[in-house]
């Protein structure tokens, strides 16, 4: 039996998904448009007819468990999306698929290979930001991109997005074998269907702690942009290996700054979070840290250079978040489990946050700091609670909700910023200026040499080798 396929919204997008359907040949009929637009309702596009509206002719649809829906308005709020999928599945759909990362679609052509099942995030999250990518990427014209985490949430979301950018290469290092060779081969699929613009990929495995190899590396790629995602970022497991995410965080981005020095790098991007700010976690620690290496290497960057960090805060559905965990928890039968009924934090989709990184990067200032603005914080247990309900159950009677407390390096509030940074508007929405503060270069040394040995074997300070209480009450001492 054939599989019928209805496509939520007969405009450009839907058309475009359809004609790619009809093409291909393989993955079923498209049967029908649905939309709301009373001006087509009855008309047929291409010979598919269009039904509507979506409430109400949904119900007369006599689908099978093979049968699919695509919805295909990238410009709908995710209220409109919520409404949409919750008539879908009143109506006994099961395969509901979406044409997500509005920013990958405004500017070109939709393609089927960009749909996926719909998600959590489509119905809970925020409404996508609008970016036009063409615009805010063309500082990357013609210029060779150096993504550092490549495999990583951010890392490979950054690399789809560069695909319209028009960067002449796009070199993807990560020390994860598995996860490069993953969005290698997830890239070299949307180029052979027709997304982005052509660009030579390159992947490359290595260590960012390798000083010697970063230093080749660097050098003989000869890229001009750098952007830095790679860190330990697991919260509960950097607090157990305290060390070792102060070697990879601090001194691998320490290796990078100096190499892009060294050879002229144009741009260099570095991802901090909003744990930065009065720091209560290593992790925090060693992002707060690295924001002053970046403010060390502007000081010390020729003219057309640029040193800049973007401060972001949660990334949900990224690899580092709870909502993965969450939804493991829903699979299990329960209990899901939150640290604390007020806790909050603020939230932003990794194909947003991307784009704004990516528009943040192209601003013309050395010495820069940028704060990613993510709206109002959002409640862990209210956030939770929506969760189970999209997963078809009812809280506290399906499923359990267990409160176990913070963890080591939590806190209930998130802070975004320091008084004396004072935050202030761009040109762009939703990205804040902050005001650089001063560090001095002594202190920053000195730190950095009490860390080496806790991080690097050195005859002279054996006892020192991985202590991490020795490397704890070094950070206690001369930061916190």
């Amino acid at each position: 039996m054939e599989k019928r396929i209805y496509i939520i919204g007969a405009g450009f997008a839907g058309q475009t998904i359809a004609d790619d359907i009809k093409r291909k040949k393989v993955f079923g009929k498209v049967n029908a448009f649905l939309d709301d637009d009373k001006t087509i309702i009855g008309n047929q596009i291409d010979g598919i007819p269009v039904l509507g509206p979506i409430s109400s002719v949904a119900s007369i649809l006599n689908n099978s468990d093979l049968d699919e829906a695509i919805i295909a308005i990238p410009n709908a709020s995710v209220e409109r999306i919520r409404e949409i999928y919750t008539t879908l599945q009143k109506n006994h759909f099961k395969n509901i698929k979406i044409l997500p990362g509005i920013s990958q679609v405004v500017d070109g052509d939709p393609h089927l290979v960009l749909t996926r099942q719909i998600d959590p995030l489509d119905i809970l999250g925020r409404t996508p930001i609008v970016i036009s990518l063409k615009e805010s990427l063309n500082y990357l014209r013609g210029k060779r991109v150096f993504i550092t985490g490549a495999g990583g949430s951010i890392g490979s979301e950054l690399a789809r997005q560069l695909l319209s950018g028009g960067a002449e290469r796009l070199y993807l290092f990560g020390h994860g074998e598995n996860s490069i060779c993953n969005i290698y081969r997830e890239l070299k699929v949307l180029q052979a269907e027709g997304v982005g613009e052509k660009a030579t990929i390159v992947p490359i495995i290595g260590d960012m702690r390798d000083r010697e190899y970063v230093d080749y590396i660097i050098k003989n790629t000869k890229c001009d942009v750098i952007f830095h995602c790679a860190a330990y970022k697991h919260i509960p497991m950097v607090e157990e290996n305290q060390v070792a995410a102060i070697e990879n965080n601090v001194f691998g981005t320490e290796n990078l700054l100096d190499a892009s020095l060294k050879y002229k790098v144009s741009r260099f991007i570095f991802i901090s979070s909003y744990k930065a700010v009065s720091p209560v976690s290593v992790y925090g620690i060693s992002k707060m840290i690295c924001e002053k290496l970046v403010l060390s290497a502007a000081k010390r960057a020729q003219k057309n250079q640029n040193f800049t960090f973007v401060r972001l805060g949660n990334v949900l559905g990224s690899r580092g978040s709870f909502l993965p965990v969450l939804q493991n928890q829903i699979k299990t039968g329960g209990p899901v489990t939150v640290t604390d009924k007020d806790m909050v934090r603020y939230f932003m989709t990794i194909p947003d946050a991307s784009s704004l990184i990516l528009q943040a990067g192209g601003i013309d200032n050395n010495s820069s700091a940028y704060l990613l603005d993510m709206g109002d914080p959002i409640k862990i247990l209210d956030f939770t609670e929506q969760l189970i309900k999209f997963s078809g159950l009812e809280p506290y009677k399906d499923i359990d909700i267990k409160f176990i407390g913070a963890q080591k390096g939590e806190r209930s509030n998130e802070l975004r910023y320091l008084d004396e940074e004072k935050p202030c508007a761009t040109k762009y929405k939703n990205i804040l200026k902050l005001e650089w503060i001063d560090y001095p270069e002594e202190k920053l040394s000195s730190l950095l040499k009490k860390l080496r040995p806790c991080c690097f074997y050195t005859a002279e300070h054996e006892s020192d080798f991985r202590n991490k209480e020795k490397l704890t009450k070094i950070l206690h001492n001369e930061i916190c």
